[in-house]
């Protein structure tokens, strides 16, 4: 299991491409869903640990589907 501190710092494209999404769809999670992300000057920086997580407690989940799932 690797520890944060040898866990490398993900791009927002290579974030997007472990989610299999698109790019923009990061930006919008991070300003609507409070994606967990960190800033680096003016670039985005993602632990993959962390969005995992956040994308296991649901917070990614689309308001529109939950409702549809009741």
């Amino acid at each position: 299991m690797k520890t944060p501190l040898t866990e490398r710092w993900l791009s927002v494209d290579e974030i997007a491409e472990h989610l299999g999404i698109k790019r923009d769809t990061v930006y919008k999670w991070i300003s609507t869903k409070n994606m967990p992300a960190h800033r680096a000057g003016r670039l985005w920086k993602f632990m993959k640990d962390e969005v995992d997580e956040w994308v296991k407690a649901g917070s990614a989940a689309d308001r529109s589907m939950k409702e549809s799932n009741k």
